[in-house]
């Protein structure tokens, strides 16, 4: 997925600094953003209070959203460097195509993983012929300094192990949770989990406390560690936690994120992870030159135009058109 916005912030990421070294509890509040023709979403990451989680740089919730008569999702090709994205569905469809010609579509509670490395291109479309209702969760995880030039990547697990406990089921979407490891590639401690509270649930749910951890809620009510949230909200949690208290009144799905803090820091502009502005520079004027991404084969459309720079420290040294 990726980020459309036409005048988007630059965001320096990571270290410790803003670290929560301890439990805490942080609401945080996303933002409305078009994501196509048809589907809006919150952004919930970055975020003014909160610019990453563990490795987590990125979140984005959308739906659930009725696209009987709609396009539904239908983002061009674009690029990206530097990080995974993880996509995850809780009703639809979404049709992955990519430069290493990948082409498959993700369904409710499969992983749909590409790892961008040094560069990757993909779209993202609803099938023509799709389900009524789209919702899920878009999130990219930053690759830390040793790994983010690898080889681009796509995979696709539709198998994830699962915890559970009385009133909880917990899918390991990536990374390890109570000692279920996912199967999706890793290059930094993190975990992220599909958590499904029944109606009355009263759980605690075992953590890493060298992790910090974030609970976004997709439908439903929980409370988490007495905290009340509504769908479509991210509580930040902090560190230091081995256990988090999970409550629902009703029917409630949560997604956990966490991670070890990610101490690097990083640059984020557009749909780019890097570590200085001439990295983002460079690798969008390669995007608009037509080098290093390859080309994705299939979608119906014209692929995305980046936005221009900002003014300032990124400004380009070379020829961008």
């Amino acid at each position: 997925m990726s980020n459309l916005d036409l005048r988007p912030q630059v965001s320096v990421c990571g270290g410790r600094a803003a670290v929560a070294a301890e439990p805490v509890r942080e609401l945080l509040t996303g933002r409305q953003v078009l994501l196509g023709e048809s589907t809006e979403v919150r952004r919930l990451l970055p975020n003014l209070g909160r610019r990453m989680i563990g490795a987590w740089c990125f979140v984005d919730h959308y739906g659930p959203d009725d696209i009987a008569k709609e396009p539904g999702m239908q983002v061009p090709p674009h690029p990206h460097i530097g990080l995974q994205t993880v996509s995850w569905l809780r009703a639809g469809e979404v049709l992955h195509r990519d430069s290493l010609g990948s082409l498959q579509t993700v369904r409710p509670g499969e992983l749909g993983l590409m790892t961008a490395g040094r560069g990757i291109a993909h779209s993202e479309e609803s099938p023509r012929e799709h389900a009524r209702f789209l919702h899920g969760a878009q999130l990219w995880v930053a690759l830390p300094d040793a790994h983010r030039a690898t080889e681009p990547a796509f995979d696709h697990h539709t198998a994830l192990p699962v915890v559970t406990a009385p009133g909880l089921r917990a899918t390991v979407i990536i990374g390890e949770l109570a000692g279920a490891v996912s199967p999706g590639r890793t290059f930094s401690p993190l975990v992220g989990a599909d958590l499904l509270l029944d109606a009355g649930a009263d759980v605690t749910l075992p953590l890493d406390p060298s992790f910090e951890y974030a609970a976004l809620t997709m439908s439903g009510g929980a409370i988490v560690d007495d905290v009340p949230l509504v769908p479509g909200s991210l509580l930040y949690l902090g560190c230091g936690r081995t256990g988090l208290p999970l409550r629902a009144d009703t029917a409630t799905d949560l997604v956990l994120l966490g991670g070890e803090p990610f101490e690097e820091k990083i640059v984020m502009w557009w749909n780019f992870v890097g570590r200085t502005g001439d990295e983002i520079v460079q690798a969008r004027m390669d995007w608009m030159e037509g080098t290093r991404f390859g080309q994705v084969r299939g979608y119906d459309g014209s692929r995305l135009t980046a936005p221009a720079l900002p003014p300032g420290p990124l400004k380009p040294r070379g020829r961008v058109r």
